[in-house]
């Protein structure tokens, strides 16, 4: 079990560090955006801020929207929450990133 979570928290970091930021183009993994990983069985919750609390929300919003369906293209994760903070237009971005279509989720 120890190996498959090994594996899992890899596939994750991996699928993170493909994840640009699309303005400046840098990693969000080499930015050091994301906060924190919480694996719960084929769950999984990525705490991330933004480059400013002011940053374009359609960055944001991009970035986001990245992680959520990045994460849920891995198997043996069936589901992805995104929680953005310190950013003016978070809740608005975690609304609607958590709340968009999830392909191994009956809506």
């Amino acid at each position: 079990m120890a190996q498959a979570s090994t594996d899992l928290r890899r596939q994750i970091f991996d699928e993170l560090t493909k994840i640009v930021d699309p303005e400046i183009n840098v990693s969000i993994m080499e930015l050091e955006l994301v906060d924190n990983i919480d694996i719960t069985g084929p769950d999984v919750k990525v705490d991330l801020h933004l480059t400013s609390p002011f940053c374009p929300a359609i960055f944001g919003f991009k970035i986001a929207q990245d992680v959520h369906d990045n994460l849920l293209r891995i198997d043996g994760i069936s589901d992805v929450k995104v929680n953005v903070s310190n950013h003016f237009m978070a809740e608005a971005i975690n609304n609607q990133v958590n709340s968009s279509k999830n392909p191994k989720k009956p809506q």
